[in-house]
Order: structure tokens, then sequence, then C-alpha cells
């Protein structure tokens, strides 16, 4: 069993924060190795980039 889901309304809301905090961090490291790749391979993240413009000027609204 799961120890957090027997703590209650506050045990919940604890966890809540805590996932949300973990989120926040992965989507920072991602950001940051997006970062480190786009400086590695500017052509890869070039075509990356031009891929996702024709991407959004496609899609539908």
């Amino acid at each position: 069993m799961d120890p957090g889901a027997a703590e209650g309304v506050g045990g919940v809301a604890e966890s809540d924060a805590e996932r949300r905090r973990r989120r926040a961090q992965f989507l920072r490291d991602l950001a940051e190795a997006r970062e480190l790749r786009d400086r590695v391979q500017p052509r890869r993240a070039k075509t990356a980039r031009l891929r996702h413009a024709m991407r959004m000027r496609t899609f539908r609204w």
C-alpha cells in the first residue's frame, strides 16, 4: 500500500504540491537539455524549428 494514501486531505495537498514541484523541476531540466542540444547540433535545431513552424502554420484552431 502507498503510505501517503492514508494521510487524508493534508497528505493529498502535500503530495499534489510535491508533484507540481517535481514537474516544474523536470520541465526546467528538459528546457536546459533542449538548449544544450540546440547549441551542440545547430543544424538539427534549425530544421526542428522550421518543422515546428510548419506544423503550427498548418494546425487548424
